[in-house]
This record gives C-alpha cells, structure tokens and sequence, in this order.
C-alpha cells in the first residue's frame, strides 16, 4: 500500500507544478488549442488530407483509422465508467481546469489514448509523419495534465492503451 500512496503523492504534486503552467496566458492559449485539435478536429483533418493527398490509396489507413477510433472510444468510455475516478480540479482546490472537460471522469486520458493510437496507426502507413504526430502527441498528453483535467497517470494509461490497441490492430490488418 505505501507504494500506491507514494505513487499518488507523485501524481498529484506532479499535476499541480504543470497546472501553474496555464496562469500564463500564452501557455494557456496554447495548451487550449492543443485540447480542442486534439478534440479530434486534428484527426478528422489528418484523415481528410491523406485521402486528399493520396485518393485510393488512403482508404485502407483511413478505414483504419476509423475502426481503431471506435475501438479506442469504446474502451475508454468503458473504463471511464468502471473507474469513475474524479478529476483533479475537482478533489483539488489547489488545481484549476482552464477548459471544459468532454466528459465527467479522469482515467484514463481519452484524448492521449486516441492521439496515441491514431498517430502510431497513420505512422505505420506513412512513416515520414512519425516526427510530426510524436510532437503533437506529446503536446495533447502535457495539455491534460497542464490543463488539470488529468493527473499524470490517466495519461500514461491512455497512452499505454492507445498504444495497445493500435499494436493489435496492425496485428490483425498483417
């Protein structure tokens, strides 16, 4: 039990130093935009100009795309309403939320799950886009936490998840 205390402890003091973040307002203005992208404004638009850029070709990667997003939406909602763990902001006085959660629930992250999955799925078709959705994923997992909606944790369960799912994907596409 002290080993689930500490890791608490760390996620929470964690959550609060990156939460400071936001008062300034121009780390505030970007994180929000990281979110709302991340929101699946990004993916949608990714999908769009693989299929613009790449016509036929694009299908196959966007069709699975959109099978690992219903797949990765179904778990987390699932997981969400297993959990029901609260978000930081709300156990917390000393955490702010500068922007509106989608949901009720913290774990896991729902965004980095998805930013995760979507990027590493895109990736395997178009390796040149690796560098680029690596940073925007970085920058959707960080805008959570900063934006106190998520503790640490949630977001490395997303992560690991959305990287699971997406694996086993390309296991079953193989």
């Amino acid at each position: 039990m002290r080993s689930l205390e500490r890791i608490a402890h760390w996620d929470l003091q964690i959550c609060i130093r990156m939460n400071r973040v936001c008062y300034y307002l121009t780390w505030r203005v970007l994180f929000r935009c990281v979110s709302v992208l991340g929101d699946g404004i990004a993916w949608y638009a990714l999908m769009a100009v693989l299929l613009l850029r790449y016509r036929n070709e694009a299908v196959i990667p966007v069709a699975h795309m959109i099978v690992v997003g219903l797949v990765c939406t179904a778990a987390y909602k699932w997981l969400k309403t297993r959990t029901l763990r609260p978000r930081p902001y709300q156990l917390h006085s000393s955490i702010q939320h500068f922007i509106a959660p989608l949901d009720r629930f913290s774990f896991p992250s729902g965004h980095t799950l998805h930013a995760v999955a979507f990027s590493l799925v895109a990736a395997a078709y178009y390796p040149a886009l690796t560098g680029a959705l690596t940073v925007f994923s970085l920058l959707i997992a960080t805008s959570r936490v900063v934006l106190g909606l998520h503790y640490p944790s949630d977001v490395i369960a997303g992560a690991a998840i959305g990287a699971a799912i997406a694996f086993l994907s390309q296991i079953l596409v193989a």
